[in-house]
C-alpha cells in the first residue's frame, strides 16, 4: 500500500474489519499479490466497504454477512458468496441465517440464483467441515 492511504484512520479501520471478517490468512493472500495495477482498487475496498460500511455500528457483522451473501447471490457473484460463506465463521451468521437468506434470493432475485448459491454454500461449508476434522 502507498503511505498516503496506509496512513488513513478509514484504511486502518477498514483493515481490522477486513481481518476480523475475512481472516488474515485470506488478507494476507490477497496482500502478497497486490500489484501497482490492483493496488488503487485493493486501496478503494479497504477503505470504502471494510472501513467503511462493514465498520458502520448500525448492523452487526451477523446481519452484514447475511445480506452480502444474499446481495452476492442475487447478482451471481459466485467467488464472492464463497468467500463471504467462508467467513461466516467469523461474522457469527449460522448456516440456517445462510439458507433464510438464500431463500429470500429465490423469491425476490429468482430461483436459478438462489440454487446455484446454496450448491456454492454446501461446497463451502463440507470444505469447512473437512478443515475442522482435520
Amino acid at each position: 500500500m502507498n503511505d498516503a492511504a496506509a496512513q488513513t484512520e478509514r484504511y486502518r479501520q477498514g483493515m481490522t474489519t477486513r481481518r476480523a471478517v475475512l481472516g488474515d490468512r485470506h488478507v494476507d493472500r490477497a496482500q502478497s499479490s497486490t500489484t501497482d495495477f490492483d493496488r488503487p482498487f485493493q486501496e478503494l475496498i479497504t477503505e470504502a466497504a471494510w472501513g467503511n460500511l462493514w465498520s458502520r455500528p448500525t448492523w452487526s457483522k451477523r446481519e452484514r454477512s447475511m445480506v452480502t451473501i444474499a446481495l452476492l447471490a442475487a447478482l451471481g457473484h459466485d467467488e464472492e458468496v464463497a468467500m463471504h460463506v467462508r467467513a461466516t465463521a467469523n461474522t457469527g451468521a449460522s448456516r440456517a441465517d445462510i439458507a433464510e437468506a438464500l431463500l429470500h434470493v429465490a423469491i425476490y432475485a429468482g430461483v436459478p440464483a438462489a440454487n446455484r448459491a446454496i450448491k456454492i454454500a454446501k461446497q463451502v461449508f463440507e470444505q469447512m467441515d473437512a478443515e475442522k476434522g482435520a
